[in-house]
């Protein structure tokens, strides 16, 4: 388990049904920093929600809650956060963005948060 590392939710949602929701806590839970950006300013778990897309740095995972529709205006930027990787949850596997990551050198992963969470392999 990667311990202090930062984790981008991107897509999270206050909506306590929304596995965004669950996975801020559970990454809370597991004690891995966690940021989060959303179309709704909150608070999860005690990490805030940013509506501004934010210069973070030192991100080692982004984990994708917004399906391939939406995710085009934001390739450049989470390009731009050089994470080690980014997790496509169920839903949000994105074949166009998948070869842009590849470019960049960028690994990535059809996974869900939760599962590798739960199972110890985050």
């Amino acid at each position: 388990m990667k311990n202090n590392k930062k984790t981008l939710v991107f897509g999270a949602s206050l909506n306590t049904g929304r596995y965004s929701n669950l996975a801020l806590h559970k990454l809370v839970t597991h004690g891995q920093e966690s940021v989060a950006f959303g179309l709704r300013k909150g608070e999860v778990a005690g990490v805030q929600i940013d509506t501004e897309l934010q210069l973070y740095t030192d991100i080692d995972t982004v984990t994708m809650y917004m399906n391939a529709t939406r995710q085009a205006p934001f390739y450049e930027y989470i390009i731009g956060l050089n994470p080690e990787r980014v997790l496509f949850n169920p839903g949000t596997e994105n074949p166009e963005f998948f070869k842009l990551l590849r470019e960049a050198g960028i690994e990535f992963e059809m996974a869900c948060t939760l599962v590798l969470l739960g199972s110890n392999q985050y």
